[in-house]
């Protein structure tokens, strides 16, 4: 978030769009929520559009003039999108280029190649994690089942022994890790630096992914011992190409933006000094987006043209990177127009009430109201746009470091027990040729055992940093 947009919701808490009085305000939040948890667990409706119309119902509820909701909304919506919508963007493009150009299966292939049989569960939770920092989850799975289901079947190996780890790879890196889309929401709402967020979320990711994937996944194998179904192999996404990037160009790749902003974050910890030359070409190269920008840039030589990939090609890649995340986008810009009308209606004030009444610590109550709209929802980002919303009053006077783990302690609520209103709950079934019980057992026990080991390890930060 800039100082500007801190600026404007500051002189918008001074006067908020209703002057409802803090129950009828908390009946309106219930409201608004309920709206929109109808609309998409009931009705099947779209996110963006339920987002859409529970904020102007929010509004309603809360005694407001609809043409003051709608500018909220509009103003949410226009400065969400305009903070991250560039970034997701770079990070599909990215993505895009390391699925295509066969170094996502460079990867995978070099780590395997290393891995004994007794280290498989760490190489694939290895895998994951590097693939899954610029793809999305969807992605991510999408590339990897093919990995998963092989290995499974030449080593004769449990599926869910293999499965796990490389499904907890790929969600950690999604709940918690920036540029995905929830953490990038979560920073932009709460004002939280991006560099900090990214140090903080890399050393909470590391434990829970540990305990979450390749420890887990021995009880799960027992649970549910199951073997890699035939007819879901599907042919891999490199098997056509004449040559592949090579395991140093890629990872480096990959890396790179995740560099240049942690350099940067290290570099304003350090020097503290805005008028310094270093600090300077740090806080420039080190931007989202002048990272991920640059990471698309040398992608496209590093990766597309390694490949033997056309300038048409490479064109055609980059064109067919943007289509898909449409709907991502307008649900996100829809997040922040609902974040926007919650500040705006002075929720903010009557969370702060509520928390100074109740004594709840900020980073649990975040990830409590997380968890609340994901097992309601389903979605992981829908959950943490209205949780980052909600909670955003907190963040003003927070420390850089604390307003970094209130993004993860939103980000980790918002992976809680997924169920049967996730898509991504169907997904993982239907790959791995579980019924909904073993799906339940394992991944979904999986996606509980991340949220609240995270929780514990960004709880034990908090006393430390």
């Amino acid at each position: 978030m800039t100082s500007l947009s801190v600026e404007m919701l500051a002189a918008d808490a001074v006067e908020p769009i209703t002057s409802a009085g803090n129950a009828q305000l908390g009946v309106a939040v219930l409201a608004g929520i309920a709206v929109i948890v109808l609309l998409i667990t009931k009705f099947k409706m779209h996110a963006f559009l339920a987002l859409t119309i529970g904020s102007l119902a929010l509004g309603s509820f809360a005694g407001a003039a609809p043409a003051r909701t709608i500018a909220s909304f509009t103003a949410g919506l226009g400065s969400t999108v305009a903070g991250v919508g560039v970034l997701i963007a770079l990070g599909a493009i990215l993505g895009k280029l390391l699925a295509d150009s066969g170094g996502a299966d460079q990867i995978v292939d070099t780590i395997l190649a290393k891995a004994s049989r007794r280290s498989m569960p760490w190489a694939m939770v290895l895998i994951a994690s590097i693939i899954g920092l610029p793809l999305f989850f969807e992605v991510g799975i999408v590339l990897l089942i093919p990995v998963v289901l092989l290995v499974a079947k030449r080593g004769n190996f449990s599926l869910m022994r293999i499965g796990i780890p490389a499904l907890a790879g790929l969600s950690v890196m999604h709940g918690l890790i920036p540029p995905h889309p929830g953490p990038l929401v979560a920073i932009d709402a709460l004002g939280a630096n991006l560099g900090v967020t990214l140090a903080l979320g890399v050393l909470v990711a590391i434990p829970t992914v540990i305990i979450a994937g390749p420890v887990f996944s021995r009880y799960a194998a027992r649970w549910v011992d199951i073997k890699a179904p035939e007819k879901m192999i599907p042919q891999r996404p490199s098997e056509h190409l004449d040559r592949r990037p090579s395991f140093g160009a890629t990872l480096a790749t990959i890396l790179l933006p995740v560099v240049l902003m942690l350099i940067k974050a290290l570099v304003d910890i350090v020097v503290d000094d805005p008028e310094q030359g270093l600090q300077r070409v740090t806080d420039v190269v080190g931007s989202p987006l002048i990272a991920l920008l640059a990471a698309v840039l040398v992608g496209m030589f590093t990766l597309g043209r390694a490949a033997g990939f056309s300038k048409g090609r490479l064109s055609t890649t980059v064109e067919k990177s943007l289509a898909p995340i449409a709907g991502v986008l307008l649900i996100v810009g829809a997040g922040g127009g609902f974040k926007q009308t919650l500040i705006d209606a002075g929720v903010g004030q009557m969370i702060l009430d509520f928390s100074k009444d109740w004594s709840i610590p900020a980073l649990l109550l975040g990830w409590l109201i997380a968890v609340a709209i994901r097992l309601a929802t389903g979605s992981a980002t829908v959950a943490t746009i209205s949780a980052a919303g909600l909670v955003a009053p907190l963040a003003v006077d927070m420390s850089t470091s604390h307003a970094a783990l209130l993004v993860l302690a939103v980000g980790a609520g918002s992976l809680f027990f997924s169920h049967v209103n996730d898509a991504g709950f169907w997904l993982v079934k239907e790959y791995f040729g579980m019924n909904v019980g073993q799906t339940v057992k394992t991944w979904s026990v999986m996606e509980t055992i991340i949220s609240v080991v995270s929780l514990a390890f960004i709880l034990l930060l908090s006393l430390i940093v």
